[in-house]
């Protein structure tokens, strides 16, 4: 909306009442700035669920036609480990899951938008998880808890 608003005014500054002068290109660059801002910081929207047996993450954005939106379940015992990478106003999760054909898969959630307090809750869980895959398993995954 700020960039439509940004656009009106300049066009509307450029043809019919040349007030601003060259201060106009600014309701275009700034606007313009700030959507770059907003799109590189990813999906607006992280929900976790770790309630039962299984994890649930949903990252999507606001805008529905921007990304498309990201939905993975799997069984707890399946996650190996997480990291939480920090790059200035980025925040990134990845996640790593063991699979059968592969291996292990990594995946990529963009939670920028979290407040400390939130990374630090998601962070304990996943904590919690990946110790309680860990004392039960220390070297593999059985085949029998794929059954």
């Amino acid at each position: 909306m700020l960039a439509l608003l940004g656009l009106i005014i300049f066009t509307a500054n450029e043809y019919r009442f040349n007030t601003i002068g060259e201060g106009s290109y600014l309701l275009i660059i700034v606007p313009a700035l700030l959507m770059m801002i907003f799109y590189t910081c990813g999906r607006q929207i992280f929900e976790y669920d770790s309630d039962g047996e299984a994890l649930s993450f949903k990252n999507r954005n606001i805008i529905p036609f921007l990304n498309k939106p990201l939905h993975d379940e799997f069984p707890k015992y399946k996650l190996l480990n997480y990291d939480v990478t920090s790059i200035l106003f980025l925040r990134i999760l990845y996640i790593t899951i063991y699979s059968k054909n592969n291996g292990s898969i990594t995946l990529k959630y963009q939670i920028s938008y979290l407040s400390k307090k939130e990374v630090n809750d998601l962070k304990f869980s996943l904590n919690i998880v990946v110790k309680t895959n860990k004392e039960k398993s220390p070297n593999k995954i059985t085949k029998a808890q794929y059954r």
